[in-house]
């Protein structure tokens, strides 16, 4: 069943077409009536309607200038113009707006229903379109090794969550389930100037060496990677940043035997490379980690590993563990962190917190650190919180209590879940704190709001970007914050305030209607009397006569 509103000014075309028409029977629902653009434009605001018929010749608002707000505001609404030979010039002026049909008056309820059916038919195609299973499913399979390498190089450059890894390689036709993940980087080596590294190119064909074609060169790199990689299946091979990435995934081996037969395919890959190519290749070994979502951490010390090639030279595999301590440097406070413990002290929730801290201790508890790392990982974490609670204007003492001094406390504590407890009592306390101020200052802005309307709605042109630029903020921050606090919009709030000033008027003043509509906002006395009897369900002119006693 789709939602329509009907438009009309005259009373008896909106309730003939109610009568005459089988609305329910044809796939329509009127939802709302309205007698002229202004009301129709609140209707299509709290409705969301499907389809619009509307007159174009109304008072306050025509069909033109409703149309032109509906393909705004609501853009995917159906419109249907009812117009007169007479004023064919509206009709070309709405073929700008892109009006879906017209229904040339006089018409039948016959000729309406097959317009109606018409535009139904439109959009139930439009739906179809949409909602094409076998279409969505060949866009899937054609973006599906766009989508795994996206996935790739997204586990590579940043710690995933388990569930978003499992979640994901599960979509994507990804087996990463292991015990144990290892990243290396392959880089074509260059010397300086234009001239490559590897061994002179004796052959008659042509040369990729001598191409200088950059991404050609490495896609024929990682189609030799992915042979050997695919012929072990041992791997993911993809392409980022210039480079070869290799995912190699432990199943059922010792550490030790994984790392061996690692460094075989990946010399194997080199040996071929020089072989089939005439190109050289330098590749750098991370350390394995236990964890997919340390993969980031593995593919990081690669590149570090890769670097030493300016020391140790080119055409060579180069494994991190030989040239480093061996020990993964797990306590880093990334840019990740920063900005997840940021946005959760600021918008939080406390089980969002707790998700959270989990997350940022659990990192702690396998690694053996010293116990200076291990207190610039905690101070890293303390810096964010004041940080935070700074930019808030919330003292400390707020925070961590009047005698507290934060940076020695993370100096005194050495267990753990202590730790753990402080830091979460804390960022709880300040998560508490802003959402007080928050809401508080919700309070005072739509107070500040509300000053301000009272003072300035006999202004005509009072609007809420008129309160929003005397209060500095955007229109849909404020729109949204307004209609929390006061359980209704904006417009609705003004119209209650023009009301009751034109009633006070009424009452306790001779003045004419039309002075009464100046006095409270309304260029047009006709509107005012509208809205004043669609407010009370009474003229101004019988409000008067009752509340003096005529």
């Amino acid at each position: 069943m789709y939602k329509l509103i009907l438009v009309d000014d005259e009373q008896d075309v909106r309730e003939g077409l109610l009568e005459q028409i089988d609305w329910k029977g044809h796939g329509f629902e009127v939802i709302a009536t309205a007698e002229n653009g202004r009301e129709a434009c609140e209707l299509v605001e709290k409705h969301q309607p499907d389809v619009i018929v509307t007159d174009i010749q109304m008072p306050f608002m025509d069909g033109l200038q409703l149309a032109e707000w509906v393909r705004l505001h609501a853009p995917t609404a159906k419109i249907i113009i009812l117009t007169g030979f007479d004023e064919f010039e509206y009709a070309q002026r709405a073929i700008k707006l892109h009006i879906d049909e017209y229904v040339l008056k006089p018409f039948s309820a016959g000729e309406l229903v097959d317009v109606l059916l018409k535009v139904k038919s439109r959009i139930e195609s439009e739906i179809a379109d949409k909602e094409n299973l076998q279409v969505l499913q060949d866009h899937y399979k054609r973006s599906l090794p766009l989508l795994r390498e996206l996935f790739l190089i997204s586990l590579i450059s940043r710690r995933l969550p388990q569930t978003e890894i499992t979640e994901k390689s599960r979509l994507y036709d990804l087996d990463l389930s292991g015990e144990g993940y290892m990243a290396a980087v392959i880089s074509i080596d260059r010397l300086h100037g234009n001239h490559w590294s590897g061994p002179a190119d004796s052959s008659n064909g042509i040369s990729l060496r001598s191409s200088g074609n950059r991404q050609l060169q490495l896609f024929a790199v990682l189609n030799i990677a992915e042979e050997i990689m695919g012929r072990k299946g041992s791997g993911l091979v993809f392409m980022h940043q210039d480079h070869i990435v290799l995912l190699s995934v432990r199943r059922g081996q010792e550490s030790e035997q994984f790392t061996r037969n690692v460094l075989n395919g990946l010399d194997e890959i080199r040996v071929s490379v020089e072989k089939y190519l005439k190109l050289t290749v330098t590749i750098g070994a991370g350390t394995e980690f236990r964890e997919a979502e340390n993969t980031y951490i593995s593919y990081e010390s690669a590149c570090g590993a890769l670097n030493y090639r300016f020391v140790l030279g080119n055409n060579r595999i180069i494994l991190i563990d030989d040239v480093e301590s061996g020990r993964a440097d797990l306590l880093r406070f990334d840019d990740l962190k920063e900005q997840a413990l940021i946005r959760t002290l600021k918008v939080g929730t406390s089980a969002e917190l707790a998700e959270l801290m989990d997350s940022l201790f659990t990192d702690l508890e396998p690694v053996a650190v010293s116990v200076q790392d291990y207190q610039v990982y905690l101070l890293e974490i303390l810096t964010v919180i004041l940080k935070v609670t700074r930019e808030a204007g919330i003292g400390i003492e707020s925070v961590f209590g009047a005698a507290s001094n934060p940076v020695a406390e993370v100096y005194r504590l050495n267990n753990l879940p202590e730790v753990k407890q402080w830091f979460t009592y804390a960022c709880n306390t300040l998560i508490r704190l802003i959402s007080s101020r928050r809401e508080t200052g919700y309070s005072k802005l739509v107070e500040e709001a509300k000053a301000f309307m009272r003072e300035h709605f006999s202004d005509s042109d009072l609007s809420i970007a008129k309160v929003c630029s005397h209060l500095h903020i955007s229109a849909g921050y404020f729109s949204s914050i307004f209609k929390k606090e006061m359980k209704m919009t904006f417009v609705g709030y003004l119209m209650q305030l023009r009301m009751e000033e034109a009633k006070e008027l009424l009452r306790a003043t001779d003045l004419k209607a039309f002075e009464i509509a100046e006095k409270t906002g309304f260029s047009d006395s006709n509107y005012f009397s509208y809205c004043f009897r669609k407010t009370f369900n009474i003229t101004p002119k019988e409000y008067r006569n009752s509340s003096r006693g005529g």
